[in-house]
């Protein structure tokens, strides 16, 4: 199968000089990962330990849910908690007690840290084991950190699976195993073709509820679905599982980039492989041809935001005719992300973290034709006249696989015609 491999650009991006930014960041913290979390695994509920501004931005993020009761909540650490004036680990245990009493539906139950809570030291991890001891077999109580401190949003999905992968079942048997939150409807059409394909032996990580058998032992061979999980990455590599290196699945080229990847893994040979995804392959590609005709030769700045840059770097220049002109993320592990790097053209510059003042003097230097950013970023940038487009949207829309390349193109297409109307109007006037 290797006239399906990609063909990589003269010089590629992995041995790029990284320019290290270390300032004043913009981003969302690992608690807004609750948000998409709680949609996909149905039986859990996550607790924040935290303040009423903790409280506020999972109210505020997740405010369309009006119509049933939300899987998570926050228990709400007072002045006389953080100044040591109460037991707030007792008080906490005593909070679990009531929502379990309550709510007889969870069986997952995560404690999620918080900035307040790493400040006064409060052991969850401590908290978790009790109650786990106290509410087994019924309740599992497992804890990570979103805290925002030199963090961003998505590394809450990371610490959330890693804290899952300790406590998964062990064993021998080969299998595959995708790692990582999607739509149910994305997560459906992978195991399609992977089913298709004759790949029996598939679990997901994290199964939409914890009935599903998710083991994990030295047969297990792993496929990232999304480029933040380095946690979770090392977390599998010390059960004993394999790493399966790939371009991510964004658009034509990288989903037929990493099922070929898994394929030759499982021996799936050349026919089949094309049986499976040829129409597909043939939508997608006449998807995105239409939704980037507004993006060919046009220039793109990343902020980094949501460590999704660099797979989505190289799927608008390699798909979508554009150039990159700087490619920030908030972490860049290439064990991760070095098949991407990889496949993205040498040329834009490579920048690890955030230094949001020397950026915003790059961005407004180079005057891209679109800027991806923060939500923080985007309404002063647009301000000025500059195209934008919202990074955290990419995180909750469903943009994996073929059957959403076309929309992932659209997304970036839709601030380009959204530009030129407005352009259209003043002109008018």
């Amino acid at each position: 199968m290797n006239d399906l491999t990609p063909s990589p650009p003269s010089a590629g991006c992995r041995n790029t000089p990284i320019l290290k930014e270390r300032g004043q960041h913009e981003v969302f913290c690992g608690l807004t990962g609750i948000i998409w979390l709680h949609r996909k695994m149905q039986d859990a509920f996550f607790l924040v330990v935290g303040s009423r501004t903790c409280a506020h931005l999972l109210q505020s993020a997740a405010g369309v849910m009006i119509f049933a009761e939300p899987r998570f909540g926050t228990a709400i650490l007072e002045e006389t908690d953080l100044a040591g004036l109460a037991d707030a680990q007792a008080e906490l245990e005593r909070e679990v007690d009531r929502l379990l009493e309550r709510r007889s539906d969870i069986r997952q139950l995560f404690l999620v840290g918080s900035c307040p809570s790493e400040v006064i030291k409060l052991d969850l991890a401590r908290a978790a084991e009790r109650l786990t001891l106290k509410h087994a077999p019924r309740v599992r109580v497992l804890n990570y950190s979103g805290s925002g401190i030199e963090t961003t949003f998505t590394e809450g999905e990371d610490a959330c699976l890693a804290s899952m992968v300790p406590v998964l079942p062990e064993t021998d048997k080969r299998q595959l195993l995708l790692v990582g939150a999607l739509p149910d409807v994305v997560e459906d059409q992978a195991l399609d073709l992977l089913g298709k394909m004759g790949i029996e032996d598939i679990s997901v990580l994290p199964a939409r509820n914890v009935d599903q058998d998710v083991r994990v032992g030295p047969n297990t061979v792993f496929a990232l679905t999304q480029p933040f999980l380095g946690g979770t990455l090392a977390a599998l590599e010390r059960r004993g599982a394999r790493h399966l290196p790939a371009p991510f699945p964004f658009g034509e080229e990288g989903t037929t980039a990493w099922l070929l990847a898994v394929a030759r893994e499982f021996g799936v040979d050349k026919a089949r492989f094309d049986a499976v995804t040829g129409a597909p392959r043939a939508r997608a590609r006449r998807a995105v041809a239409q939704a980037a005709t507004a993006l060919k030769d046009k220039s793109v700045f990343f902020f980094p935001d949501s460590q999704l840059e660099i797979p989505l770097a190289r799927f608008l220049t390699r798909e979508c005719g554009m150039q990159a002109v700087e490619v920030g993320a908030p972490f860049i592990h290439k064990a991760v992300v070095g098949p991407d790097l990889e496949l993205l053209e040498h040329g834009p510059t490579i920048a690890e973290g955030q230094n949001v003042e020397l950026q915003l003097d790059r961005c407004r230097a180079a005057q891209p034709d679109l800027t991806v950013c923060g939500l923080g970023l985007a309404n002063p940038l647009e301000a000025e006249g500059l195209a934008t487009k919202w990074a955290i949207e990419l995180v909750f829309t469903p943009v994996h696989f073929y059957e959403q390349a076309g929309d992932l193109a659209g997304l970036f297409s839709r601030p380009m015609h959204r530009r030129r109307a407005l352009r259209l109007m003043e002109a008018a006037e």
